[in-house]
């Protein structure tokens, strides 16, 4: 009898900027990257990771086109490419009216204390006016 692996192979991470930035780490090597463009040795040091692991994450990024890389004398610059993440904000954006609608609420409900605030502010300060 033959046996199978029905474990799901994982998606390749160079498809698409989507299985890209599903790793934490290349979002917040991308969320360093909106800084502005910097060299390999830079994110090494601003982001505290092995300089094999920054590369390796580069290398992901760029084959999605999220990163774009330039040579500067010996050193490699690498810089965000922020118009290939429009997909990813066209796709997020579908989502927001469930944010909004809770942000919305959030802000009535704060601004409903504001006034209740005030309110009692307004009556205590009568009430000692009108103790003699």
């Amino acid at each position: 009898m033959q046996e199978y692996n029905f474990t799901m192979p994982r998606a390749p991470t160079t498809l698409d900027p989507f299985n890209a930035i599903a790793e934490p780490k290349r979002r917040l090597l991308l969320d360093t990257l909106a800084l502005g463009e910097r060299p390999v040795n830079d994110l090494v040091e601003a982001l505290c990771w092995p300089q094999p692991q920054v590369s390796k994450h580069l290398g992901v990024l760029r084959k999605v086109g999220l990163v774009s890389e330039r040579r500067a004398g010996r050193q490699r610059v690498y810089k965000l490419n922020g118009v290939r993440l429009r997909p990813i904000y066209e796709w997020v954006k579908n989502y927001e009216r469930f944010w909004a609608h809770q942000l919305k609420r959030i802000k009535a409900r704060a601004e409903q204390k504001v006034e209740e605030a005030k309110s009692r502010s307004e009556k205590s300060s009568h009430q000692k006016e009108e103790k003699p």
